[in-house]
């Protein structure tokens, strides 16, 4: 990749730091509930505008990947690095929870995502994601590079409960009108997200203040 911003290669609400296009909207993080005791799954996701893509996420010598926790990652022994099988997930529930990178998906289903240089062996034994030379990406005319409510899913990633998923990297899209934009050195932590019981409370406080005024 050497700082080409993949484009040779591709041929054919949360920003903590780094730089950014126009098109790029942010990272954010949902918690999804798991049924697994003592472990939290969270899905993370690159934000773009309306009709927009993202097609690669990346770390280069410039702006290094790196995808990591306070105690590592859950990995389902019928699971890899890549999107899991659903056809398994009746046999094997904690499979659909496994740790995992994507564009755009959350099972095998149709799955076109391709990688080049990154090494997954430490990611998949539990470890850190971590490259300033590889991607993980799918090429522009793969419908699931589309977002869908102005984001789209770049990985899941499940963690001891408490624990948290943080780091940097990089990404590259497009646009509806098919101009290209690039974000770089995005920082992110999932901690920095208020938990749905948090968010609740924030609500029924704004309501309150709203009826005091009155």
């Amino acid at each position: 990749m050497n700082n080409l911003k993949l484009s040779s290669l591709m041929a054919g609400t949360l920003i903590l730091a780094g730089t950014a296009s126009a098109g790029f909207t942010g990272m954010s993080f949902d918690e999804v509930e798991n049924g697994m005791a003592g472990f939290t799954t969270y899905r993370a996701y690159a934000g773009v505008t309306a009709g927009g893509q993202v097609d690669a996420v990346y770390g280069d010598e410039a702006c290094a990947l790196l995808v990591t926790s306070g105690g590592g990652f859950y990995q389902n022994g019928f699971g890899g690095y890549g999107t899991p099988s659903a056809a398994l997930f009746g046999f094997f529930p904690s499979l659909e929870w496994d740790s995992f990178v994507t564009i755009g998906l959350t099972d095998d289903a149709g799955d076109a995502m391709l990688d080049i240089g990154i090494d997954w062996a430490g990611f998949e034994a539990g470890g850190d994601i971590a490259t300033s030379n590889g991607t993980w990406f799918a090429t522009p005319s793969d419908a699931q590079v589309f977002e869908v409510g102005g984001r789209v899913l770049i990985g899941q990633f499940t963690v001891a409960d408490g624990d948290h998923v943080y780091g940097s990297m990089n990404f590259q899209g497009k646009n509806a009108d098919l101009s290209n934009w690039n974000a770089d050195c995005v920082t992110f932590d999932s901690a920095a997200i208020p938990a749905p019981g948090a968010l609740a409370l924030l609500g029924l406080a704004g309501i309150a203040a709203r009826r005091r005024r009155k």
